[in-house]
Order: C-alpha cells, then structure tokens, then sequence
C-alpha cells in the first residue's frame, strides 16, 4: 500500500504482519487504514503516531495502558468508566498474533522508522518500575518503600473514590446474598461477617490493619468494640477520623498514620486485615504473621483477607500493567501458601473461604459506578486516573470471573494453652 504518493507502510500493514486472519476486532488509524470486520463489536482506534511508539516500546499489556490512558488509542463501542466488553474481544485477539517474517519485520521497520520511533514519556500516573526505586534508595517493602507506593495507590483523591467506592468506602471484596444486592448491602454484610467471625464483646480491642477510610472501625465502635486502624495514607486516616466523630464514636476508636510494625499496643482480642495482604510480598509473610501473633493475646482471633493466585503454578509477582500502575511491589501467592504461613508463626486456621465471585460482582458495581459519575471523576481525579481506574478495575472483574484469580478469608486463633487446647467454640458461631 501507498501513503502520500510513497510506499509507506501503514498501521493496518504493520497489524497484518504480526497477526493472522480473521481479527475478532478492528482497528482503525490516523493515517485512514484499517483492518478487521467492520461490524466487530470492539474498535480500536489508533490515534497517532505516539501511539505506535507506546506499543513498539513496551509491546503487551503496558504499552496498550499507556496509549489507552494517555487517549492515544481510543476503544470504541465500550464505556470509558466500564471496558468489561472489550476484554473478550482482546483475550481472543491474543489467539491471532503471530512471529512477523522477515518482510513483516521490514514492513514494522520502515513505518516505525517514517513516523520517528523513539520512547514516549510515560503517563504521570505510572510508577518506576522497581529497579529504579530501589536504585533510589527506596528498597521494596521497607516502611519507607510501602509508603511510596500506599500512597501512589490511595492517595489519589478521597473525592474520586467515593464516587467509584460509594458511601460505603470500602475498598474490598463486598459480600452478595444473589447477583441483585445492593453494593450498600453486600459490603455492610461483609463487615459484618468480619466481625461475627472475630466475635468481640463490647469493650474489647480490635486491631484493623490498613484500615482504608474507616467502615469496619465505624462498624466494629457500633457495637461497642474499642478499635485501632493504621493506615500509610493520611487522606484515609483524615476521612476516617472524621467519620468517626460525625457518628460521636471518636472515644472508642480512631485511625493512626503508621506502619503495622510500629503498633505500639499488644494483646488485641482480634486483628483483622481487609486488603492489606497484596502490599506486603511474599517473602516477608512470615515476619508478617509473626507480627500478627505478637499483637493478639492467647485466644484472640486474626481474619486475614486477601487476594491470591488460584494455584502455585503462577508467579507471585504482578505483570507490567498492575506494577507501575496499581500495586507497586504487589504480590499475590497462592491459598496454601498463605495457610503455611499462617501455621509456621504459630497460629490455628480455623476456617477459609474463597469469595471469588463475590469479588467480580463488586467490581461490577464500581465499574457502574464510574460510569454513572463520570464527568465528576475526570474533574476529581484527572482523566488518566479515570480511564485507569476503568480498565482497572474491567480487567480484574474479567480474571475474577474466569478462575484467574481468587480471594480468600482466612480466620485464625492465637492457641491458649491455659485452656487445655479448647480456646474456640467446636462449631461454627456465624452466620455464614
């Protein structure tokens, strides 16, 4: 094909040359060509060269990120706030790629070489990748390290987060009687599970690590129950010491600006920690949960609950698009990794549970979410973070809904020798 009186390939050669017939959708271009089904359900538009050169550069999942949030390649037939539909369409897409030949290589070579390859500036948003923290001095899952990267996670805008999050402001997996409860209901259920499983009386001491914006504070001081949250973002802290003392419950809990490792206090009657898992890596799970015994006193109760891998099989690191962008550091390991780890320092799991499902519905709602309030998300926290916070949040629905990925509570006790090995009811006590 010609361009401008020259033989200069186009984007629509260049995808002909790293993929196989028939696409599942189509891509369009700045320079007027195109290839795929015109009645596919999903478009990509490819916006300009600069989009090219975020994909030549970072080819897989970053390098489309990138050119989708900085709106270089524009999908069309999808929501901004809620890109679940394409995620079909780019999973079989994968199935048609191929190894260019030596003319597709050609082909690659000069159109890059015509539209001036060179490396883009990332998006403002993205996090360095981890070398160049570390080179940096910021070692991962140091406290230092683990602040840095709290605070690229949360500390975007309490404003944009309510929106996504609604008045519940809780950002883990909700808990769903059917497929039509109200987001409102399954999270209030799920902070209710919590605490029946820890089962604290009035007057007792909670310990909530990463405590986000304060629900289960809110919730577990309702009951009487004197709470601690620490949390590395002091916007959750701010929001959530403010909750508290619109709801006149401020003298018996309130949120801490601090690392886990510096709680000063011991002999919690029960720990809980929704959510904070995915920050802490694999290889310090045990100092972690050493740290989890050292807090409880003999018969207090720890409900860990955290995303994990579905198996061993996969890696525990995440991929490019989640490490600059999401979880900076995260780690996800798999269920029986965390049970050894749990025994290994000491404490009994008494039950686990995976809800996988529950965690696709949730994201389902927040998807719902953004789109609704759109418009206000983009003035609250910039277009960036909202396409991100879409694509996000789509993607994880999509791997949670497929088995890719699991969520799972885990509730364990500090054993009491002083009670002769019975230091937990020989049945369940919860409403499951």
């Amino acid at each position: 094909m010609t361009r401008n009186g020259t033989s200069t390939p186009t984007v629509a050669d260049m995808v002909k040359a790293v993929t196989t017939p028939p696409l599942p959708l189509r891509i369009t271009a700045y320079d007027g060509s195109a290839v795929g089904p015109r009645d596919a359900g999903l478009e990509l538009h490819v916006k300009s060269p600069r989009a090219l050169n975020y994909l030549a550069t970072a080819p897989g999942d970053l390098g489309l990120a990138r050119a989708y949030i900085t709106g270089e390649l524009i999908a069309s037939g999808v929501e901004p706030g809620n890109p679940y539909a394409a995620f079909d369409s780019l999973q079989a897409c994968k199935e048609h790629l191929r190894r260019p030949t030596p003319a597709g290589m050609r082909t690659i070579s000069r159109l890059l070489r015509h539209e001036g390859l060179h490396r883009p500036e990332v998006p403002e948003i993205e996090t360095p990748p981890a070398w160049r923290r570390a080179l940096a001095g910021a070692r991962p899952h140091t406290e230092a390290a683990d602040k840095d990267t709290v605070s690229s996670h949360y500390d975007r805008s309490n404003r944009f987060y309510s929106l996504v999050l609604g008045p519940s402001m809780t950002y883990t997996c909700a808990l769903f009687d059917s497929p039509d409860t109200s987001l409102e209901d399954a999270q209030r259920r799920k902070i209710n599970l919590v605490l029946d499983k820890l089962d604290l009386a009035p007057g007792q001491r909670l310990l909530d690590i990463g405590c986000g914006w304060g629900s289960v504070l809110v919730a577990a001081a309702r009951r009487g129950i004197r709470a601690i949250g620490v949390t590395l973002s002091e916007p959750q802290a701010r929001w959530a010491n403010a909750w508290l003392a619109r709801e006149g419950l401020d003298d018996l809990a309130q949120a801490r600006v601090i690392d886990y490792r510096e709680v000063p206090e011991r002999d919690f009657d029960g720990i809980c920690s929704l959510g904070m898992m995915e920050h802490v890596g694999v290889r310090h799970y045990d100092e972690y949960f050493r740290i989890m015994f050292s807090l409880l006193r003999p018969g207090g109760r720890l409900l860990n609950h955290q995303i994990t891998r579905r198996d061993t099989s996969q890696r525990n690191g995440a991929g490019a698009f989640v490490g600059r962008y999401i979880f900076p550091d995260g780690e996800l390991a798999a269920p029986g990794v965390v049970m050894t780890h749990l025994h290994d320092a000491g404490l009994e799991i008494v039950h686990a549970e995976n809800q996988r499902q529950h965690y696709a519905l949730t994201l389902e709602h927040w998807c719902r979410n953004l789109q609704a309030h759109w418009d206000e998300a983009v003035e609250s926290g910039g277009s960036q973070t909202a396409l991100l916070w879409g694509l996000y949040m789509a993607g994880a629905r999509w791997n949670f809904e497929r088995n890719n990925i699991q969520i799972h509570q885990f509730l364990a006790v500090r054993p009491d020798e002083d009670t002769g090995g019975h230091w937990y009811p020989l049945r369940p006590w919860w409403d499951a």
